[in-house]
């Protein structure tokens, strides 16, 4: 009885209030009027509260219950103030946003009071510094992407825009990302909505992201065009093209932009009608095996005038991507570039089994990748580009020592214009106008200081890293490699990042010699003319199609096929 009292304790004396201040106006006039609107509102609110049948909170608490529903609608702008510790994963720690934050805007990024992380934590990683260290003549890494058959190679700043195609971003986050990325020098993923105005506007140089939908550069009826992939691919602010084969958000899914979504600036874009429909499907129409895939790689070099072709990826069946190296073999083609998207990447919405339960983890997949193209001694060829949840000058320390010759950020330059991990992307109220297609949201952007910004968190962790590379006694990031490395394992044991994840021997695989259990296993199972497998994985496991070379045949054979053997350091 007294819960039931409590209840509705707010809306019987909210309907007091009404009486009294209602007496008190026509008796007494003034103010008291104002009073009456206020709680008469407030009474109404309470009698609708009662009335209704969809929400039980507010039929068992008529006015108080709208509070829940305030919260709810505030929390995601308050989430990094309210409800988060500093270290909190989610997906990044209020601590890594403020450090882009700070490098955004010039601040100083110095922690006065000692480490804040559990450095005898399990996952803990540092690295290993020098005796002698250097200081590194300059910050502005870069590596230049483009193979013999390329004529237009492109030299690459080591720190770049990851794919986040407008669409999902809104026109105001486009322009800063391309103006930052022009003032910076560095380079801006398009994504796979295809190049829209606010692309070219500010004259950033461009990685064109070409995904399964041919956005600008289809037929109008979802078909890979050539006519309409030169018209673009030839225009000088496109310096790389990027097939997109997969991404770690979600892998293997394709997606549905509603046609009511679809306005006439997305419709532009993406070379699609306005208003309809726009399906990406997740198999991609221009090819169906690996040989037609590089014979497409080469095609698309040659129609944009021998600028670099590369794709991305996020690493799924092994053997899927053994038979791309085969095809490599087979045909003489080569890609000028690889980017490993990582599992625990992503700025698009996606279904929950794909965001956290699909596709390789980055670490593993980019030595995977790297080690292959190792072992069938095309490593020197091909670039490395690594794509997931990279944010400070460590992640890409790690991500060079395991392979990469270039690292992309998406989240990391969406903090620096702003974005405050309220996680509401999809929704189209994105607080801060980054993720909106709303117009009044993202004139909250301001583009020539948000701009400025992107250009001074991307220098600013370069800066960053040259000062890591210089304490490890080196002077560029592709000198790093896994042993300078350390991760703390469990119960004070710790392993050098070479134990973890070792290497292959240049051209190894092509000698027969397969020291790991997963190539021992899938590289037999791939076939250059096919994405499918030759042989079962069980009967891979078995033993029983190849003899086994450099491994003992009493070994577990239960072992998880994604992960290397393990050494002691």
């Amino acid at each position: 009885m007294g819960q039931s009292i409590i209840r509705y304790l707010v809306f019987v004396g909210v309907v007091v209030v009404t009486v009294i201040s209602l007496f008190l106006s026509v008796f007494v006039g003034g103010l008291w009027f104002v009073v009456v609107l206020i709680f008469g509102a407030l009474t109404a609110l309470g009698i609708s509260d009662l009335m209704q049948t969809k929400h039980a909170i507010k039929r068992n608490y008529p006015i108080i219950g709208n509070l829940r529903y305030l919260f709810e609608e505030l929390r995601p702008a308050m989430r990094q103030y309210f409800f988060e510790n500093d270290n909190d994963q989610t997906p990044f720690s209020r601590t890594e946003r403020s450090l882009v934050y700070q490098r955004a805007k010039q601040q100083i990024d110095k922690r006065p009071f000692g480490t804040q992380g559990d450095v005898y934590g399990t996952d803990f990683e540092w690295i290993n510094h020098s005796m002698e260290p250097v200081k590194p003549e300059t910050h502005d890494f870069r590596i230049t992407v483009g193979g013999t058959d390329c004529s237009q190679p492109y030299s690459l700043s080591v720190f770049n825009v990851s794919a986040m195609s407008f669409g999902a971003l809104s026109a105001n986050a486009v322009l800063a990302l391309n103006k930052g990325a022009a003032l910076g020098g560095f380079a801006h993923d398009t994504g796979e909505g295809g190049i829209s105005r606010y692309h070219l506007e500010h004259g950033g140089d461009l990685i064109w992201n070409i995904g399964s939908g041919y956005f600008g550069c289809n037929d109008g009826k979802g078909n890979f065009s050539e006519e309409e992939f030169v018209k673009r691919a030839t225009h000088p602010n496109v310096k790389m093209i990027e097939i997109k084969l997969s991404q770690g958000a979600k892998p293997g899914h394709g997606g549905m932009l509603p046609g009511a979504k679809v306005t006439q600036e997305i419709a532009e874009a993406r070379g699609i009608p306005i208003g309809v429909d726009c399906v990406s499907p997740a198999n991609h129409s221009a090819f169906s095996t690996p040989i037609e895939l590089m014979r497409f790689i080469a095609r698309l070099r040659e129609l944009s005038g021998g600028k670099p072709v590369g794709f991305k990826f996020c690493i799924g069946h092994a053997w899927e991507w053994f038979a791309i190296a085969k095809a490599m073999l087979k045909t003489g083609i080569t890609p000028d570039f690889i980017v490993v998207d990582g599992a625990e990447g992503g700025t698009g919405a996606a279904p929950v089994e794909f965001s956290d339960h699909v596709g390789t983890p980055l670490r593993e997949g980019l030595r995977l990748v790297h080690n292959t193209l190792v072992g069938i001694g095309l490593r020197e060829q091909i670039k490395l580009g690594a794509s997931g949840k990279i944010i400070t000058a460590f992640d890409m320390s790690r991500a060079f020592a395991l392979g990469a010759d270039w690292c992309n950020s998406a989240r990391g330059f969406m903090f620096a214009v702003g974005c405050i991990q309220a996680q509401v992307c999809h929704t189209g109220v994105c607080p801060t106008g980054v993720t909106t297609q709303d117009p009044r949201r993202q004139a909250a952007l301001v583009v020539p200081d948000k701009a400025v910004r992107v250009r001074n968190f991307h220098a600013n962790t370069l800066e960053a890293l040259a000062e890591l590379l210089g304490a490890a006694g080196l002077t560029h990031p592709g000198s790093l490699r896994p042993h300078h490395i350390v991760k703390r394992i469990a119960n004070g044991e710790v392993r050098l990042l070479s134990a973890l994840y070792p290497d292959l021997e240049k051209g190894e695989l092509l000698e027969g010699r397969f020291r790991m259990t997963i190539f021992r296993t899938a590289w037999p199972m791939a076939q250059a003319e096919s994405f499918a497998p030759l042989y079962s994985l069980s009967a891979a496991l078995s033993g029983n199609i190849m003899p086994l070379h450099g491994g003992d045949d009493s070994e577990d054979r239960a072992i998880d096929v994604q992960q290397p053997v393990n050494n002691p350091i």
